[in-house]
């Protein structure tokens, strides 16, 4: 009889029971509530949506849409559920949180393969494949044992500033540069005037922020400042710190800026560029309004909004593999293989969570059968994803909902946004049957 156990009831670890129990696997699901809650949790049942009601964007030509069409494609238990309670939010999916949350726990009770078992769990179960989904708030024991099993200590606080798509930039204001390097550079940079900057900080300092729940707030900024905190110092202090213009020499006037914003590649193939140091705690609204009176990004469009919240995670990039199985030296050596999902093992995100759900349901259950798992397209968004979220050549990491400027870019460039966008969703679209159909052949998919 093959046999697994998933720790965590959240998106990703509903995702993965069911995908293994519909697999003919006997699944342990192991979840603390009712009996324990963290402090982000009030409801009883699985798969609670802490933030938002909203899975995004149901369009096609947005790269979350896209991925929750292929999620659909795969059998997804928790996109069907949200399917099923959605309510009207124009072009986003939004579910009615309570019963959405109610069909996705009734479903998995159903399973006569998933055997559900109340209790906390504080150490990794000597048997079986295993599947850790805790979640952001991962704490205690259980991070204890990851942290020796990674040989590092997770990261604790999501400190990430916000991306923007390299084609949104106004390339006659922003620069290519590397400091005290005559010519071009690593880097882009968006030069200030000092009038300019004057009026950005001002908008900065006064910018509508988030507001932190209790056990969020204790030592969360002491390692990394947000952007507008440092500005609450005093106006110059970013000039003097993140935004220091020393060693640039803006071509158009040949002179030094008064301010700078740095950019840097996000990707390989420098399709989306993060603002560098601009780590910040305004809401999403206010940083699109704010950041976007930098010279350059006057029409910025963002891959990703900067972030700052409790989210315990590890360095995927360094720590799994293709497969999401955990790929340090200690972890081989248990007698246990053990897979890591949703935002615990490095993903940012509602769907991302349930896609890497899915796909480590689909590692273990290869495994289980003696077969290869066939790997993601990463012309898919799914595929492109999960290759962001695993490449080894990765430093620093932080976690991100899936965008097209993850994705493999075409060899011949697409200018119209839209008409590119469509093309990503068409050639990932035949990708994925491809998966399908390898997926078939190996017995991983009805």
């Amino acid at each position: 009889m093959m046999q697994a156990t998933v720790i965590g009831a959240g998106l990703a670890g509903s995702e993965a029971a069911w995908q293994l129990a519909c697999r003919g696997i006997e699944v342990r699901l192991l979840e603390m509530k009712p009996r324990q809650k963290s402090p982000a949790h009030k409801m009883d049942t699985f798969a609670e949506l802490v933030c938002s009601n909203s899975f995004r964007s149901g369009e096609l030509t947005n790269a979350a849409g896209l991925l929750k069409e292929e999620l659909r494609r795969l059998g997804s238990l928790i996109v069907a559920c949200a399917d099923a309670t959605q309510v009207d939010a124009g072009g986003a999916l939004a579910v009615d949180r309570q019963a959405f949350s109610h069909l996705v726990t009734q479903r998995l009770r159903q399973h006569p393969r998933i055997h559900i078992e109340e209790e906390r769990v504080d150490a990794i179960p000597e048997s079986g494949h295993v599947i850790v989904a805790t979640g952001p708030l991962t704490d205690g024991a259980l991070a204890e044992e990851i942290n020796a099993l990674c040989g590092e200590p997770l990261s604790f606080y999501d400190a990430a500033a916000p991306v923007v798509m390299a084609d949104s930039l106004d390339r006659s204001k922003v620069f290519s540069q590397s400091r005290y390097e005559d010519g071009g550079g690593d880097y882009l940079n968006a030069p200030f005037g000092k009038e300019e900057y004057e009026r950005f900080m001002e908008e900065l300092v006064a910018a509508d922020r988030v507001i932190k729940r209790e056990f969020e707030t204790a030592d969360l900024f002491q390692a990394c400042q947000p952007i507008e905190e440092i500005a609450r110092r005093g106006f110059d202090a970013p000039r003097f710190g993140p935004l220091k213009p020393v060693g640039l020499t803006d071509p158009t006037t040949g002179r030094r800026p008064w301010a700078v914003v740095q950019l840097r590649a996000e990707d390989a193939h420098g399709q989306s560029f993060n603002l560098v140091g601009f780590q910040t705690n305004l809401t999403f609204p206010e940083q699109k309004r704010v950041f976007r009176m930098i010279p350059g990004l006057e029409n910025a469009e963002f891959a990703r909004y900067g972030v700052m919240h409790r989210n315990s995670f590890i360095d995927a990039p360094q720590m799994l593999s293709r497969t999401l199985q955990l790929s340090t030296e200690a972890a081989h050596a248990l007698p246990v293989p053990i897979f890591v999902a949703g935002q615990f093992g490095g993903t940012e995100g509602y769907c991302e969570a349930i896609a890497s759900g899915l796909y480590a349901a689909l590692s273990v259950s290869a495994q289980l059968n003696g077969e290869d798992a066939p790997l993601l397209p990463e012309e898919t968004a799914f595929g492109a994803l999960i290759a962001y979220a695993t490449n080894p050549e990765t430093r620093d990491y932080q976690p991100m909902h899936v965008n097209f400027g993850i994705m493999k870019p075409f060899e011949k460039k697409i200018r119209n946004k839209r008409e590119r966008y469509a093309a990503y969703a068409s050639r990932g679209d035949e990708k994925l049957r491809g998966y399908v159909e390898a997926l078939h052949k190996k017995g991983l998919i009805g």
